[in-house]
């Protein structure tokens, strides 16, 4: 630990939200509002951009009931970005931390905020201005490394799991109109919501049939046979895809047909609304097998819906940013803090540090042994993992209990009136 340095701490929202991003926020405010060496505590307005503005909000005089209520609000309540800094934009936000005192700052982000954080402690550092920095993780797609999951994931996993199911109880009631529903889940490298979807899974006769995730190289023929055996057994078929699943060649599926992908500032791809996988596979599901297909796509909803927060998920949220604002406090700096899992039945876990040279732009992918031989749905392995990550299980559904009347009793009651009236 190094020593405890004194002066004003900044936090910052960056990315796509979570339902529980604003829970970091509070735990954030929540700690540093009890330790001395904060002689302020800022928010950055729309991220890092609001320290290359000079965009700042007081947030020190917010009371528990507010924070209580911030950290059950989904979105970021100070705003996010996507902006690829420039060297010169390092020099600026500096120059602004020197302006306003700043001595601790905390990046609430992914892959790209964790590298942020790194780069502004690095620069510092080099320029021998003191300043201590931490890292929160948040992702819904769980894909950052050294930590056993991501805050916001959990949430997000429940949100897919219980739209799958449900919806896969409306194909199955109009199962003679439809024959096959492709939902589209977010994860553009990594396949962990997609397979988030089977949590509400009670039998294999229920959605989803298949999955399909980044991980595992996609095969278009492969895929059509799986579906036209899912339908030749049950009628129907429920696939989910994550939207960045690839072909052998490291393509993403269907590219060829999508003139809508451009790319963020980051350069990661971004698919158009008409033009993603889902839409392209319900259409050779169409042409190839001669099916009935729909493509579903919740995108955001899934990572803005407040009913569907996890309070695990809340809870969490609401020790890494306590944590990271302690860690400041007790002198550590260049860490992000991460969630360990210390026992999964019954669940329990821990907080940690992870060095942010090491976290930034790192992957953390969806495990082969979390994902089946064939490539098409999650092994057990999965739900162990998944499963405390919900609270789950879900609350169970019901099916009627009724038995089947015996068919044909119509058509033998008429033979015999028939019968009767040639008799009379």
């Amino acid at each position: 630990m190094g020593k405890s340095l004194r002066g004003t701490l900044v936090v910052g929202q960056s990315g796509g939200p979570t339902p529980v991003i604003n829970a970091s926020l509070a735990g954030v405010i929540g700690e540093a509002q009890q330790h001395d060496c904060f002689t302020g505590i800022y928010g950055l307005v729309h991220g890092i951009e609001g320290a290359l503005k000079e965009e700042l909000l007081d947030l020190g005089s917010e009371t528990p009931e507010n924070l209580d209520l911030l950290s059950r609000t989904p979105a970021s309540a100070l705003g996010s970005c996507r902006h690829k800094l420039s060297a010169a934009d390092y020099e600026r936000i500096l120059e602004a931390f020197r302006t306003h005192n700043v001595r601790h700052f905390v990046y609430i982000g992914g892959n790209d905020s964790m590298d942020t954080c790194h780069r502004i402690w690095s620069l510092a550092t080099e320029e021998g201005y003191e300043i201590q920095v931490m890292g929160v993780p948040k992702t819904i797609d769980n894909d950052l490394a050294y930590t056993d999951h991501c805050p916001g994931y959990g949430s997000a996993a429940r949100f897919l799991a219980l739209a799958t199911r449900d919806t896969g109880r409306d194909l199955e009631s109009m199962a003679t109109f439809d024959d096959v529903t492709i939902l589209e889940a977010m994860g553009r490298n990594a396949g962990w919501l997609a397979a988030a979807s089977v949590l509400g899974q009670t039998s294999e006769y229920e959605a989803p049939h298949l999955v399909y995730v980044p991980e595992v190289a996609f095969d278009e023929a492969r895929f059509l046979g799986d579906v036209a055996r899912v339908h030749g057994r049950l009628g129907r078929v429920f696939v989910v895809v994550s939207e960045g699943i690839r072909d052998t060649e490291g393509q993403f599926v269907g590219q060829h047909a999508q003139r809508g992908i451009s790319s963020d500032a980051f350069g990661h791809p971004v698919h158009a609304l008409s033009t993603g996988v889902a839409a392209y596979l319900t259409d050779l599901v169409r042409k190839q097998l001669g099916l009935q297909a729909r493509f579903l796509r919740p995108g955001l909803i899934g990572r803005a819906l407040s009913a569907c927060m996890v309070e695990t998920d809340r809870k969490e949220a609401l020790a890494v940013g306590r944590q990271a604002v302690a860690h400041l406090a007790a002198g550590e700096s260049g860490h992000m803090v991460t969630l360990e899992r210390l026992c999964g039945e019954p669940y329990h876990w821990t907080t940690g540090l992870a060095p942010l040279a090491e976290v930034a732009n790192a992957e953390h992918l969806l495990p082969r042994e979390y994902i089946n031989e064939m490539g098409n749905t999650v092994t057990e392995a999965f739900w162990r993992y998944g499963l405390p990550l919900i609270d789950g299980p879900l609350p169970p559904l019901a099916r009627l209990q009724g038995s089947r009347v015996p068919s044909g009793v119509v058509q033998q009651v008429l033979r015999e009136k028939d019968t009767s009236a040639l008799g009379s």
